[in-house]
């Protein structure tokens, strides 16, 4: 078993990422919001996303959405 380091956010910001990952806000959104950095949010989001694959099994399949935003395609 891996030692978890603890999160320097205080609780209330760490319940409302939660809040706000589950909705789908993206993490820069949440960051403005809740008023911290940007990148704070980013690898909190990671992290998360981490904790959620973690507890997958080897053996699930994960259904990847193939969305591009932004830019044009190139034919």
């Amino acid at each position: 078993m891996t030692a978890r380091r603890r999160s320097r956010l205080v609780l209330a910001a760490q319940k409302c990422f939660l809040e706000y990952f589950v909705a789908g806000t993206s993490a820069r959104s949440a960051a403005e919001i809740i008023g911290v950095n940007r990148n704070t949010a980013i690898l909190f989001y990671r992290k998360l996303w981490e904790i959620i694959a973690g507890h997958n099994a080897p053996e699930e399949k994960i259904e990847v959405d193939e969305s591009h935003f932004g830019g044009y395609r190139k034919d």
